[in-house]
Formats: structure tokens, sequence, C-alpha cells
């Protein structure tokens, strides 16, 4: 077996235990931080409604890790069954959600915790990465893909040899 199918695995449970730290921070740990840290910021208008910045940033960090968890389990998923079968759909759903997480999550950690709105222009780009990671793993997992020259499946082909 591939020493890099079998990374995702490891890379989707730290990034999933990391997104559980980060949501229990965001949840009793940084409301005070972005009161200091945002106490003279404008207030930010979300929905046609004026909140107050510490709220929208502290929001922004909530989505971040729950993102973070969503793509952490897919890519979990992804790694499982890169253990049964190679194909390079599922290796491109794994490469492109943990590029997301870093692009998408990371910069919306990174922007709520300093404030600074360039790295707002990041996160879109991890969005565009999760989504080329759902079609990939679409495409991955579709039984037409399945009898792809490219995609191998060890079982399959243990069976095929055996009935033979």
């Amino acid at each position: 077996m591939s020493c890099c199918r079998e990374c995702w695995i490891t890379i989707a449970s730290v990034s999933g235990g990391l997104a559980v730290i980060l949501g229990a921070l965001e949840a009793h740990g940084l409301d005070d931080h972005f009161a200091r840290l945002y106490n003279d910021a404008p207030p930010k208008v979300v929905v046609g409604v004026e909140i107050p910045a510490a709220q929208k940033y502290l929001g922004d960090f909530k989505t971040a890790a729950e993102y973070q968890m969503y793509h952490s389990l897919a890519l979990l998923a992804v790694g499982l069954l890169l253990r049964q079968k190679s194909c390079p759909s599922l290796s491109v759903a794994a490469i492109s959600f943990t590029l997301g997480i870093l692009l998408f999550s990371g910069s919306l950690y990174v922007l709520a915790l300093t404030g600074e709105r360039w790295l707002g222009m990041i996160t879109p780009f991890g969005g565009v990465a999760f989504i080329v990671g759902w079609v990939a793993l679409a495409a991955g997992c579709c039984p037409c893909r399945n009898r792809h020259p490219n995609c191998k499946n060890p079982h399959r082909e243990n069976a095929t040899a055996s009935a033979s």
C-alpha cells in the first residue's frame, strides 16, 4: 500500500482534532480577545444588519472551524476509499480538501484573529478547492469510473484472478 495513500487518514485525523480544539477556543476563549481587538472597529453589515465587528469575526472563526471539520471528515472518507482502490480522482479529492482547509479555514482563522482584511481574498480559493474536491470525490466513486483503467481496485482484481 502506498505511503501517500495512508497519509490522508493521518492528515484528516490531525485536522479533525484541530477543528475540535479551534471550535472549543471559539466557543470558550475568544470573546474577550475579540472584544479587545475590535473594540474601536466600526460595525460590520451582515444581511443588511449592523453587528459589532467582534461578533462578525467570531462568526467567521466558527465558520472556519465548521468547514475544517466537514472537510476533515470528507478527507477521512477519501483516505479510506484510497485503501480500497487507487484512483487519480480520489487523489485529486484528497489534495483539494487539504488545500481547501488550508486556504479557506486558514485564511478565516488568521483574518479573524488579526483583522487583516486582505486575507479575505484568499478564502474563495479555498472554497473553489472544496468544490473541486467534492466533484473529484464523486468522479472517483462513480460506478462507471470503477472500470476506468487508471482506477485500480486490488480487491476486484484479486476476485477476477481467482475466478479465472
